[in-house]
């Protein structure tokens, strides 16, 4: 992804034992929307950025607490900024 847009933040990420980055919660919700995607032949939902709509990952409701989600991302998706100190 080229835009830019924040999406998570490594205070939600967490180790979800499929070999995917994972986190509980986006940065904020209006970064992201969600798509129904049959392309699998199940249902699942689609997450997607709402500046340019590249294709994320896919979020499922086997995560951990507070949210119960489990938005498991592309890596390819990311940028990893290093925090500031």
């Amino acid at each position: 992804m080229d835009c830019g847009n924040a999406l998570f933040d490594s205070n939600a990420k967490f180790e979800s034992g499929t070999g995917w980055p994972s986190f509980w919660e986006t940065i904020a919700a209006e970064n992201v929307h969600e798509k129904k995607d049959f392309s699998a032949g199940v249902l699942r939902t689609e997450v997607k950025c709402t500046l340019c709509d590249a294709h994320l990952g896919h979020v499922f409701t086997d995560g951990p607490e507070p949210t119960g989600l489990r938005y498991c991302m592309n890596s390819a998706a990311l940028i990893l900024i290093p925090r500031k100190t």
